[in-house]
Formats: structure tokens, sequence, C-alpha cells
């Protein structure tokens, strides 16, 4: 990209010269995996308290009946369709996820991106080189704010929820290549995005549930910067790096221009950006790997006498500390981020890919069994581990056994990451089991079927009108 570009300039002329015609396959193909992956997601978590919520939010609206949102008979704004269904992506923490950023991408670009396609009427190819386009605009200004010396992401330490903040930036760019804008009207709707991006991360530490509302909101700022792009407001050429501009105003000036530039268009990040093959923090996946593998070594945990998960050292106060609330966890979403929890579920658990939501239950949680288990497991750092941070979040298992025999098992890479994909296949596996606890076996097929095709389809409705109905978990 030319150097008298501005920041916002390079994503814009890159956003309006792209179309499905010039997406790499594997980039394409990567988009249709992450749209089969947030609509199963989505459905699944359509029965949580907060998702009622979302929708009651959304039923008071009113507006013009333009897109579909999960869970909801009829159409409803396209801004608020997008918020309902970002809410659901990112809800059960089993949406995608960048490395070394830790974004969350596609649940706020996915939604916005088929809101904004239904509302406009554009067909299935444009979608995808739409959330393609959206997707790797979020990744790279969130990698602009990743700080490589320390191996942190600057708006993490500053309190602020990067999935959200840059969330908002891509589901704009997607949004307005929707509403067919050209590069001006493009970086107007980046502009105005700006100064709507959100999200502060405090729940993380002292709860509520304001985190599920994050991909939400910026799902519809994105598309609420285009439609008042559409209707005549501007922003500035340089919101990104101006002196009192985006990054300047979250990260206070320290970012990394050449994140967003460097490559653009010729390499991709979309095709990386991590699956979740298991419905919990990130940083448990190895841990549940390795558990898995112990089990199909044969081990039981009639068989423990203790197993010490060493992992990098910053993520021992999420999963391992307080290590006696982690042993016990009361709820399935505080096992979610239990260590000795996730040892539990690898050896105790079976559903989806290995584990599943199935598998992260209350009354789970609290099971005396998994509860004796977790009692003998101690969360500590790990130096191998730690220099691997945050390119992967490995973990090594180490057991001593009752009949005293020392075992040892390293998991190093994360399964759904370019090191370990997910097949397609597997990837429906996944829907399959998300979806299928509350919809028919052949609506799970048709929508699995329209997603394939994707490229092809004249109106994304075919995806999002099959799940346009009030959900119930299957007796």
């Amino acid at each position: 990209m030319s150097a008298e570009l501005t920041l916002g300039q390079a994503l814009a002329r890159f956003a309006a010269g792209t179309d499905y015609a010039t997406l790499p396959s594997a980039v394409a193909d990567s988009v249709k995996m992450r749209v089969l992956d947030t609509l199963g997601i989505c459905v699944a978590a359509s029965t949580l308290s907060t998702s009622a919520s979302a929708r009651a939010f959304a039923g008071d609206q009113g507006g013009t009946e333009q897109s579909h949102a999960v869970g909801v008979a009829g159409r409803m704004p396209a801004t608020v369709a997008g918020f309902v269904n970002g809410v659901l992506a990112h809800s059960l923490d089993y949406d995608d996820t960048h490395l070394p950023s830790v974004l969350h991408p596609s649940a706020s670009v996915v939604p916005a991106s088929l809101a904004a396609a239904e509302a406009t009427g554009a067909d299935g190819a444009a979608t995808i080189a739409a959330i393609a386009v959206g997707l790797e605009v979020c990744v790279r200004t969130g990698m602009a704010g990743y700080d490589a010396a320390s191996g942190t992401s600057v708006f993490f330490e500053h309190g602020q929820h990067a999935t959200s903040i840059c969330g908002a930036l891509g589901s704009a760019v997607a949004a307005g290549m929707l509403y067919g804008f050209d590069e001006d009207g493009i970086l107007h709707s980046l502009g105005l995005a700006a100064s709507m991006a959100a999200g502060i991360i405090e729940a993380n530490r002292t709860g509520g549930t304001v985190k599920r509302m994050h991909c939400g909101w910026a799902a519809h700022a994105g598309i609420a910067a285009a439609q008042l792009a559409l209707h005549g407001f501007t922003g500035p050429p340089t919101v990104l790096e101006g002196r009192f501009g985006f990054f300047e105003a979250w990260l206070h000036g320290q970012f990394d221009p050449a994140a967003i530039t460097d490559q653009l268009g010729e390499t991709w990040s979309v095709p990386g950006i991590f699956f979740k093959p298991y419905p919990a923090n990130h940083f448990t996946h190895t841990v549940i790997d390795g558990a898995l593998a112990l089990r199909q070594q044969g081990l039981t945990a009639d068989d423990v006498d203790h197993i010490e998960v060493g992992v990098p050292a910053s993520i021992v106060r999420t999963i391992g500390e307080p290590i006696d609330v982690k042993r016990r966890p009361d709820t399935g979403y505080m096992a979610q981020f239990s260590g000795p929890y996730a040892v539990a579920a690898g050896l105790f658990g079976g559903s989806g890919l290995g584990v599943g939501l199935d598998d992260f239950t209350d009354e789970l949680a609290r099971d005396p069994e998994r509860r004796r288990l977790m009692a003998k497991v101690t969360v500590v750092a790990d130096e191998e581990c730690t220099a691997i941070f945050p390119h992967q979040f490995p973990a090594v298992l180490r057991v001593r056994a009752t009949d005293g025999r020392e075992i040892v098992e390293k998991v190093l890479t994360n399964r759904g990451g370019p090191q370990r994909p997910l097949s397609y296949a597997e990837l429906a596996t996944k829907f399959a089991d998300n979806a299928g606890r509350l919809l028919p076996d052949t609506t799970v097929d048709d929508v699995q079927s329209a997603v394939a095709g994707l490229d092809a389809l004249d109106d994304v409705s075919a995806l999002l009108t099959p799940l346009a109905v009030p959900l119930t978990i299957k007796p």
C-alpha cells in the first residue's frame, strides 16, 4: 500500500478492491466454515437468559423489517438483527480466536455481514467477500495493538475488550461493502464506527453478563455506521493514526501501523484464525486434549494419585487461581475457566469433538466424582509452555498414578489452529452438536448444505430463515 495513504484509506482501498473473484480459495473456504460455526453457536446459545434479554431488547426497538435473528420469528432492522446474533455468537465462549491478539473476530463480523446482506439483498458471493475483509480488518487493527516484546495486547492491559472494539471496525467495513460503497464510502463507515467502538472487560474479574453483549453491540455499530454513511455522515481520513484518532484514544498512541498495511491484500490472516473445538476458555483446550489423550491410553480417574498441569505463567491466574475455587466450580460457566475441570472433562466426558456443551453443565460441575478428581489437580507455570505463549496455549500434564507410574502428556499446539486444523466435516460435527439440540435434523442438514453452497446463493436469507423461529431444547 502507498505510504501516501492514511491507514483508513489503505483499508478502504483494500476493501473496495476485493470481491469474491479475487479471494484466495483458502480464504473463501475458511469464511464458509466460520459462518457455519457461528450459526451453530448462535442456535446453542439461544436458550440462555441473556439471549432472551437480547431478544426482548430487539422486540422493543420496532423499525423496518430487514433481517433475521436466530430464535426470532419475522424480520427486524438490520442493526438489531446483528445485535441479537452477535450476542448469541459470543455467549458460550465457543467462538473462534485469533492468536496472538486473542481476538474473537467472527462473533461480530459474521452477524453484521449476514444482517447487512439481507437488508441490501446481497448474494452469497458478495457476503463471503465482505466477511473475509471484515475479519481481516478486525485482526489487523487488533494486531496493531499487540506488544510483541511483552507478548500482551495493549488493549487488554488497558482493560479494553479488543474483540468488540476492533470488531466494530471490521463489521463497519464489511457492511460498507455490502451497501455497495466505493472507497470513500467504506472509509466513512470506518471513520464513523471508530466513534462507536466500545468494550471494557471488568466483568471478567468481578462478574456481570455485559461481555456477552459486546459482539452484538459491535455488529450493531458496524451496520449503523454504514447506514449513517449512506445518509451522508462522514468520518476523518486519519481516523486510526490521527492525533486524536482511534489508536491515540484507545492505546495512548502505542500501536504498530505496519500490522495494518504490511502485505495487505497479499497475505490473509483469515485462514489462520483458530476454531474452538471445545466450549470453554481457550486456555483450557490443550489441558482437555491432554486428558483425552490420557484417557485413550487407558487412564481413568481411579488411576490418578495426582496430576500437575503445567501451563504458560500468565495463564495460571485464569485457570488455576484461586485453586480451591477452580477445584470446586459451582456452575458450568465457572467450569469453563477451570484447569482442574478441564482434566475432569477430558477423562470423564465425551460429546461433540471429544468434549461438548453437554460436558459443561451445572450438575457436572458439582458432580462428586469429578470433584474428587479435581482435588488431585494442581496448576503451575511451566517454562516450556511460557516460551511458546501467546502464539499457542500449550499444556503439559504430569501424572502420578496410584500404581506408581509417572506419565507425561505434552500438548504444545492448539487443536483448531493452523498446526492442527479442523476439517469442514469436523466443523459440521460441531455445528450438528450445537444446532441439533434445538433444531430438527432436516433443518440442521439444510443449513449445512446452504452454507456449503453459500457462494452460489442469490439470497443469504436461506441461511437465516430456518433459524428465525422460537427455539427450545429438544426433549
